[in-house]
């Protein structure tokens, strides 16, 4: 017992001398940590202490008064990682807050600013937000161009170059008038054969023509449809610039040399890409759709012929979403009275299109 007491009584004093010699700062940390953690283990609770988000920052907070060669020393509830990791946490906490909306950034634009951005865009309608950058520039108004974006932007104007001009929907129907496509579809016939057939729309018009129908679609026969059409346009073929087709051997070369006789450009679409001829592609289903799933076709002669009424109610009176439901050489008629008028019923293809037309 006797030495046991002398043990301790060693062991103290040397502790007693050491903590002496350190700082006040960091002495008065440690044993505020150290009686801290003692709060905390007489916590009653039924597991191991848990530590809430007040403790962690306490004890995190001390411990970087304390050195660093000090640390490892003591004697804490968790590591000294742990507490770093709380330490860092806090500040990422704390740099969070400072961040925050409206209080650091780029300062709020100010509202005379705002209002002669409005008035320039309004009484230039032909600036663009760069025209209208350079404009402020000139006048000493410090302000980014992509601040005039978003402001033009806001308040609902358009901040391209020409707010005037022709969007691009409008731009690329103007280019369709330039435009042709070709496709091959076939027509089942009796004894499981195939009749080849090649059509062509115009992408501007929608008008569809049916240039020939055949068993054995030759690289010869498919140029002579190409000379066929040439003959068909006439006058008209000077504003073609495109033929878009696809990659199929039927199109030969000779067949690209006939169009570009007359300054028609070939356009190749890419493999298994029918969107590349969209409009072709949804014309041949909706023939499908409307005629050849609901016939049985006998012969070429029959397909011809039914392909001549269906060619004929499509560009003559089949409405069209793209051409504000007129028909591609039939336009919209002027409002009429249908109390002066009769509506007719009248049969193509064998009775299966319906047309409609009125009759005094």
């Amino acid at each position: 017992m006797c030495l046991r007491f002398v043990f301790l009584l060693i062991t103290r004093g040397a502790a007693w001398l050491r903590l002496a010699q350190r700082e006040e700062t960091w002495k008065t940390a440690e044993i505020l940590i150290l009686r801290h953690q003692l709060a905390i283990l007489q916590r009653r609770q039924p597991r191991r202490p848990k530590l809430n988000w007040a403790d962690r920052a306490l004890v995190a907070t001390l411990l970087s008064v304390i050195p660093r060669a000090r640390r490892h020393g003591l004697r804490l509830l968790v590591t000294p990682d742990t507490i770093l990791r709380w330490h860092r946490d806090i500040v990422r906490r704390r740099w969070a807050a400072r961040s925050m909306r409206g209080k650091t950034g780029r300062p709020a634009t100010r509202r005379n600013i705002k209002a002669l951005v409005r008035r320039l865009a309004r009484e230039n309608p032909e600036w663009g937000y760069r025209r209208i950058h350079g404009e402020l520039a000139g006048l000493g108004v410090k302000v980014a161009a992509s601040t005039v974006w978003e402001l033009l932007k806001a308040s609902g104007i358009d901040p391209a170059l020409r707010r005037t001009g022709p969007t691009w929907s409008q731009f690329l129907r103007s280019q369709a008038g330039a435009i042709l496509a070709c496709d091959f579809f076939t027509a089942e016939l009796p004894g499981g054969t195939q009749a080849y057939v090649l059509a062509v729309i115009e992408h501007a018009s929608r008008r569809i023509r049916i240039l020939g129908v055949t068993q054995h679609p030759t690289g010869e026969w498919t140029t002579q449809q190409a000379r066929n059409l040439l003959m068909d346009l006439g006058e008209q073929a000077h504003r073609v610039k495109f033929m878009i087709r696809d990659r199929g051997s039927n199109f030969t070369a000779a067949f690209d040399a006939v169009l570009a006789d007359t300054g028609i450009r070939t356009v190749l679409c890419n493999v298994r890409t029918p969107r590349m001829n969209a409009i072709a592609e949804r014309w041949i289903g909706g023939c499908r759709r409307e005629l050849l799933d609901r016939t049985l076709v006998w012969n070429q002669a029959h397909l011809r012929r039914i392909l001549s009424d269906y060619e004929t109610h499509h560009n003559q009176h089949r409405p069209h979403r793209s051409l504000h439901a007129a028909a591609p050489l039939k336009p919209l008629p002027e409002p009429v009275d249908l109390g002066q008028y009769r509506v007719r019923k009248q049969a193509r293809a064998g009775g299966l299109i319906n047309e409609y037309h009125l009759v005094a």
